[in-house]
């Protein structure tokens, strides 16, 4: 009888732990990449409410960016009643749906400025923030009411 061929148990364990750790660390980054395509996702929808609301503010008529007040996606602030343009609530409904309705917009008496913020969610303790003065930056500080971008 010949010499028997095949691999031992231990030869098939420590194979089988080495994928396992190839595993781990290839799902650890597959989380680290799409919490960052959301913050992506997040910073081009407000970038499009930027845009839109300059378009807005310059249209035929309008000069303002809408009543004052705060909040976003409700039916008494600038960005679903006062300011009516459809692609501006598609962009904040869309980093609503990223952050978990973490989007503050606000708009100054007389409808001089607007600044719009979201929280991140790569690093919770930040927001991306966008308002008037076309400044677009990360942040550590919280919108509140304010109608202008802090760093």
């Amino acid at each position: 009888m010949g010499k028997q061929r095949g691999f031992t148990l231990i030869e098939l364990l420590v194979v089988i732990a080495i994928i396992g750790i190839l595993s781990a660390v290839v799902l650890a980054s597959l989380n680290t990449a799409r919490s960052k395509g959301n913050d992506a996702a997040i910073q081009s929808d407000l970038s499009t409410v930027r845009t839109q609301a300059e378009l807005y503010y310059d249209g035929p008529g309008n000069n303002s960016y809408g009543a004052q007040g705060t909040g976003c996606a409700n039916s008494n602030n600038m960005f679903s009643s006062t300011l009516s343009d459809s692609n501006i609530n598609r962009a904040v409904a869309a980093a609503n749906s990223i952050d978990g309705n973490n989007v503050t917009c606000n708009v100054s008496a007389g409808g001089t400025a607007y600044a719009v913020s979201a929280q991140l969610v790569s690093d919770p303790t930040y927001y991306w923030c966008v308002d008037s003065s076309s400044v677009g930056m990360k942040t550590k500080t919280a919108l509140g009411s304010d109608t202008v971008c802090k760093p």
